[in-house]
């Protein structure tokens, strides 16, 4: 009989962590999420918890005992949990800080100490406004102010990728940093300026599609189980360990092309109201035109490759918000 693989999720109740433990599970691991329920959401996995597929522990990361606690009985570390979205970032930013640096750095530590392998979670803010593409893992850090929460965030998820490499050179803790793009799907909530639910759930309403900026900066959208395929993948290979892969496709759009597709998707009445960045978010706060990936590396290692189209991944969001009761009478 195969020996199954012990996993602990951090932030396993969240958007991403919910379809890694659904993975995981599906193939017979033993999955454990520590979750604060900050942002995460219960109602993700309560299909798994009631099941007694997996145990959910309401925990912070930056409890240290309890923390290195449920690394001790795990084999593999999958680390997602993080301040996400760039509304919170922006409320919330040393909070943000807090929770992305130190939260990070108690997971390492605990998966050094106990020999754990561990895969963080970054993101593509790591390439600020470099709007070059593709970009490949090596491209350069284009930032602004460290005063603007924006590159702040940047900022911490790039020490957060510092520490995973540190460790894996000075104490070989087996670390992977996956770098995420836009990652969308059911289950994400458009509370902290997520893109593609917000405009979802603001059609299926009819209410004015409220696009930030003058909507002609560029985003590629990956679907949540193109995403998760990828971290397993690499999880699963050992030549993995100790480097940096993106992860993402190359389904570019403006973002006011892409509201004007949620309206047309969901037989929505509602229109496109443009926002200015200031009241959106804060005063002199800077955005990026573009941000494209170069997978090329992943692809070569694992052989991934992304399966879903953007009319996938908007199919797929829309009806779930619909089974929600978002738009309902």
């Amino acid at each position: 009989m195969t020996q199954r693989t012990s996993y602990l999720i951090t932030g396993g109740a969240g958007f991403i962590g919910s379809h890694v433990a659904d993975v995981l599970v599906a193939r017979g691991d033993r999955v454990t999420l520590v979750d604060n329920l900050s942002t995460g959401r219960l109602d993700n996995v309560r299909h798994l918890v009631e099941a007694g597929r997996v145990d959910l522990v309401e925990v912070s990361i930056l409890d240290e005992g309890m923390v290195r606690k449920y690394v001790d009985q795990a084999d593999v570390v999958v680390h997602l949990a993080a301040s996400v979205g760039v509304e919170l970032i922006v409320k919330h930013p040393l909070e943000s800080m807090i929770n992305n640096i130190r939260g990070t750095e108690v997971v390492l530590e605990a998966c050094s100490d106990l020999g754990k392998k561990v895969l963080v979670a970054s993101t593509s803010e790591i390439y600020g406004k470099n709007a070059d593409g593709p970009l490949h893992e090596d491209a350069d850090r284009i930032l602004g102010s460290p005063f603007k929460a924006r590159w702040s965030y940047s900022t911490a998820k790039a020490v957060d990728e510092i520490l995973a490499h540190a460790y894996w050179r000075d104490r070989a803790t087996p670390s992977i940093v996956a770098r995420m793009f836009n990652s969308v799907g059911p289950r994400q909530t458009g509370a902290f300026g997520m893109v593609v639910p917000r405009f979802v759930q603001q059609a299926l309403r009819g209410e004015p599609l409220t696009v930030f900026g003058d909507g002609t900066q560029r985003r590629c959208f990956c679907h949540v189980n193109d995403t998760v395929a990828a971290l397993v993948a690499l999880l699963d290979h050992p030549g993995a360990v100790g480097d940096v892969f993106n992860v993402g496709v190359r389904n570019e759009t403006t973002i006011e092309d892409l509201a004007r597709l949620i309206i047309d998707m969901t037989g929505s009445r509602s229109t496109i109201v443009r926002v200015p960045y200031d009241l959106a978010y804060e005063e002199g706060f800077e955005d990026m035109e573009r941000r494209l990936p170069d997978t090329s590396k992943i692809e070569k290692l694992t052989g991934w490759q992304p399966t879903r189209s953007l009319g996938d991944i908007l199919g797929d969001v829309i009806g779930f918000e619909r089974s929600v009761g978002v738009g309902a009478a």
